[in-house]
C-alpha cells in the first residue's frame, strides 16, 4: 500500500511591494511522502515570491512532466515554470523548451552549482537563485500543519512571520 500525502494548510496575508501584488492566500499543500518539511517550506516560500492569481502547485516531485510550481495562461501555455533543488540539466532543458520563463531555486548544497553552471548557461529563459542553509533550517523548524502567516516583500527581501517568529529571507542570484 502506497504512503499518502500529508496535508498542510496555510493562510497568508501577502504584501509584495516590489510587484504591487497584495492578496490573502489560502493554500492547501500536499506534502509528498518523500518530501521533507524543509522542501515543503521552501516550496511555499517560492510560491509567495512569485505569487500570481494563476500560480499553482504542480505534481513536480511525482510527475516529471509537471513543475513543482507553475503558472499557465488561459491558452494553457506555461508562462512560468519553477523547480526546486538540484535539478539535472535534462529536466531544465525540458522546462525551458516548454515555458516562457523558468526559475530554479536551489538550497542546501554549495557543491552542485559549480558542476552544472556551464550547462545551465545555455538556457536564456532560466534564472537560478539560491537559499542560504541557515534560512532553510529555520524554515524547517517553523513548519506546521496549520499555518497563519504574514509575508511582506520589498527591495528583494521577504519578511515572513509565523508563530510569532519573523524570518528575513533573501536569495542569492546565481544566474
Amino acid at each position: 500500500m502506497a504512503l499518502k500525502s500529508t496535508i498542510y494548510k496555510a493562510n497568508i496575508q501577502l504584501s509584495d511591494m516590489d510587484r504591487n501584488y497584495y492578496d490573502t492566500i489560502n493554500l492547501t499543500i500536499a506534502k509528498h511522502p518523500s518530501e521533507t518539511d524543509q522542501r515543503l517550506m521552501i516550496r511555499l516560500v517560492c510560491f509567495l515570491l512569485n505569487a500570481h492569481q494563476d500560480l499553482q502547485f504542480g505534481k513536480g516531485i511525482s510527475d516529471e512532466d509537471e513543475a513543482a510550481i507553475w503558472q499557465k495562461n488561459y491558452s494553457d501555455e506555461i508562462e512560468l515554470w519553477i523547480e526546486l533543488g538540484q535539478v539535472d540539466s535534462k529536466r531544465i532543458k525540458k522546462a525551458c523548451s516548454r515555458a516562457k520563463q523558468v526559475i530554479l531555486y536551489t538550497y542546501g548544497n554549495d557543491v552542485w552549482w559549480p558542476q552544472v553552471e556551464n550547462k545551465m548557461a545555455a538556457f536564456d529563459n532560466l534564472s537560478v537563485k539560491s537559499f542560504p542553509k541557515d534560512i532553510c533550517q529555520q524554515l524547517e523548524q517553523i513548519a506546521d500543519r496549520n499555518m497563519e502567516m504574514q509575508c511582506s516583500i520589498q527591495d528583494g527581501q521577504m519578511w515572513l512571520t509565523l508563530n510569532e517568529k519573523t524570518l528575513l529571507i533573501e536569495t542569492q542570484t546565481l544566474k
